[in-house]
């Protein structure tokens, strides 16, 4: 870069200003060019860090790398935690960490550029409104890689991280590592109908008879944002939340703390998809809005019925996207089932630094193993998609 710059390491949000966060592209509504994307605003990570989710007591030790030029400005940054675990991550390492260790190598502390407990993709290497993206992009790989080699980390992961990135990290050294996601792609449908009209007959009938069984025993559908999130409303979903993801994960790693934070800071950036049922709401989905996307997270419930999870989390989601205009709905990590509902197969990304040689010759020969059968099964599940012939989106 033709300007001196410098990376410092910055161990919390609450010690980077928000004003100068909000001007990296994509993490603020202020870029026209740069859709926004609600996980890596300050609000949201801060909100983390804030609640004492993501904290070094709980295996998140905060390592931010800050880009700056000569007078402190900010030009880029890569949100960054030093990690003694792998969990809340969902690109899974857990077989490299036991092999390494099995021929007596020490696998962790280990370095983690991701958004903690959230499998979406969005921008890892943070540029300014305005600044040269590539050398801004290139520096921030580079300073990773070195952070790594001075923490004596075994390596440095970047997950979730948008294609157009890759080719820095590859650059960089970095291993490229796929998997798959499902989500929706909103042809510029203008009601749900026009989206059903380009399935195939039998799947149409299929997701409208779901969609009216979910919706027996009286049970409505609201959409909550904004000033509709009060207090109660997060207590509630807060039980729903703690239900299923006490079931599924054994402890989950959200708060009640962190969900009024968010509230506070970004409720405009948040759908609660909430269903009532005799006058108490029985279950919740919560996503967030992005420039161009709705995300998927959380679901819970505390009564049964069948269907109401695929309407709450998927149907409803599609609803909205369209209502709303944006361009798709990422509903989180994994989940054949999402196929049979308008969910097409979408490839993910990471990268990843290993600093031992020989643990990267083997992690190496793995992933373009692991790329190939990625990619058939790509193919195979968009070929056998809902959609009628002809109407298959890419």
């Amino acid at each position: 870069m033709a300007e001196a710059v410098r990376i410092r390491i910055e161990t919390s949000f609450a010690d980077i200003p928000a004003e100068d966060w909000g001007r990296l592209a994509g993490a603020s509504r202020d870029d026209a060019e740069t859709p926004y994307n609600p996980f890596i605003s300050h609000a949201f990570l801060s909100s983390l860090e804030e609640s004492g989710c993501a904290i070094a007591e709980t295996g998140w030790l905060g390592q931010h790398l800050l880009l700056e030029d000569e007078d402190g400005g900010l030009l880029g940054a890569l949100p960054a935690y030093l990690k003694n675990h792998s969990q809340g991550e969902y690109v899974f390492d857990h077989s490299w960490a036991d092999a390494f260790e099995r021929a007596g190598g020490r696998y962790y502390p280990k370095l983690q550029a991701s958004i903690p407990f959230t499998p979406a993709t969005g921008p890892r290497l943070l540029h300014r409104i305005g600044q040269p993206v590539i050398e801004t992009q290139a520096g921030l790989a580079e300073g990773f890689k070195e952070l790594c080699r001075r923490h004596g980390a075994s390596s440095a992961h970047a997950t979730f991280v948008p294609e157009a990135e890759m080719p820095v990290f590859e650059a960089a050294g970095y291993l490229h590592r796929t998997d798959q996601q499902f989500h929706f792609l909103n042809a510029g449908y203008g009601t749900h109908d026009d989206f059903l009209e380009t399935l195939a007959s039998r799947k149409r009938k299929a997701l409208k008879k779901e969609r009216r069984a979910a919706l027996e025993h009286s049970i409505e559908i609201d959409w909550l944002t904004g000033r509709d999130l009060t207090e109660s409303v997060w207590d509630q979903f807060f039980t729903f939340y703690m239900d299923t993801g006490g079931r599924k994960w054994g402890r989950p790693y959200l708060n009640r703390t962190f969900y009024s934070l968010i509230g506070e800071r970004m409720a405009d950036d948040i759908l609660l998809v909430m269903a009532r049922r005799e006058g108490r709401y029985i279950a919740g989905a919560i996503n967030f809005i992005g420039g161009d996307t709705l995300f998927g997270r959380h679901w819970g419930c505390i009564e049964d019925h069948p269907f109401l999870h695929f309407e709450v989390c998927y149907h409803q989601a599609i609803d909205f996207a369209i209502d709303k205009g944006l361009a798709r709905v990422e509903a989180g990590a994994q989940g054949e089932h999402k196929l049979a509902r308008g969910y097409l197969p979408v490839t993910t990304h990471s990268a990843h630094y290993i600093a031992h040689a020989g643990l990267r010759r083997a992690v190496a020969d793995y992933l373009e193993r692991e790329r190939r059968d990625v990619e058939e099964m790509g193919e195979y599940l968009a070929d056998h998609g809902p959609f009628r012939r002809g109407e298959h989106q890419d």
